[in-house]
């Protein structure tokens, strides 16, 4: 007995047709801003090692008064990567706690709501936390780092004199603000993503919440959450405008988190001082850029690579 099979519809075959060839179209797009974005990346570069490269045979006026670059450069690296530290000492904490709640704790309608009230931190321009960091945190913390300085003035971090709340610490506080959107996003979906069947059987066995979401949750999404922290980390290092607005800064390398001297950051010191900037010494802010560049992209990368290997271990 034979079997004849039936050849396909026209209808269902044009319809394939059309389906092959909107993937085609896709993927092509979807290709080309990809390369876009790489072409965009490496012209950044390229433009920064170009015109930052008279920087490093500079010296004298054209350095700012300093030697060389590196003595140039190294303040302004101390206080971004010290800033962006302490950003997300503060923010990490509190993002994870505030992730938890929305995704474990609270009732489905309020966590609903506060997971759009933290994304709205997200909308709003830098310049709107610089000027609330300047003009209402600044005076706010004051005291306290008023009273840090005389209680715990014989610890390097608090030691004094105290006169005003423009310090790193301030701008720090501004910075995890800004950070704790993305990073409280991020943990939330990756929570949110743990297996219900092994919350369940923790729950089971008699854990208790909290119990559950140690033995089950933090493990499942441990890559992510560290994921989390590193782009908070690099919206952090790369923030501009806020930190140029609340830091009273003086170039120094200091561990003082209170006091009268205090570090810049590579970013703050490009956008104070590339308006008045001329000649050589524009190449120097530009070199000062590229270095931000490089441990921006390094960050990001590590990142992306920390997230990568929790995705391919899932």
């Amino acid at each position: 007995m034979t079997t004849t099979t039936e050849p396909p519809a026209p209808e269902a075959d044009s319809q394939a047709r059309t389906t092959r060839v909107g993937d085609s179209i896709f993927s092509g797009l979807a290709t080309a801003a990809g390369l876009l974005i790489m072409l965009a990346l490496a012209g950044v570069a390229i433009f920064l090692i170009l015109e930052g490269a008279p920087a490093i045979t500079a010296s004298g006026e054209s350095l700012y008064g300093e030697d060389n670059i590196v003595v140039y450069v190294w303040p302004l690296l101390f206080g971004t990567l010290l800033a962006a530290i302490l950003a997300m000492i503060i923010a990490g904490p509190l993002a994870i706690g505030i992730a938890l709640v929305i995704s474990h704790y609270a009732p489905r309608r309020v966590a609903v709501y506060l997971g759009y009230l933290i994304d709205l931190l997200a909308a709003v321009p830098s310049v709107v936390y610089g000027l609330w960091g300047r003009v209402v945190l600044a005076p706010a913390v004051l005291p306290a780092y008023v009273w840090l300085g005389d209680h715990l003035g014989w610890l390097p971090f608090f030691a004094p004199p105290v006169t005003h709340g423009r310090t790193i610490l301030t701008a720090s506080i501004v910075l995890a603000v800004m950070a704790l959107p993305i990073i409280t996003a991020i943990c939330r979906e990756v929570f949110q993503q743990t297996p219900r069947m092994h919350e369940e059987a923790a729950l089971a066995l008699g854990a208790t919440r909290w119990e559950m979401v140690r033995m089950t949750v933090f493990p499942y999404s441990r890559s992510g959450v560290i994921s989390a922290m590193m782009l908070g980390l690099g919206r952090a290092l790369g923030e501009t405008m806020a930190v140029a607005m609340v830091l009273s800064a003086g170039g120094f390398v200091t561990i003082n988190l209170i006091g009268t001297d205090q570090p810049s950051t590579i970013a703050a010191n490009i956008a104070l001082n590339f308006g008045n900037a001329s000649g050589s010494k524009i190449n120097t802010l530009i070199f000062s850029g590229l270095v931000l560049f490089v441990v921006s992209f390094a960050v990001n990368f590590a990142g992306r690579w920390i997230a990568s290997r929790g995705e391919v271990k899932a």
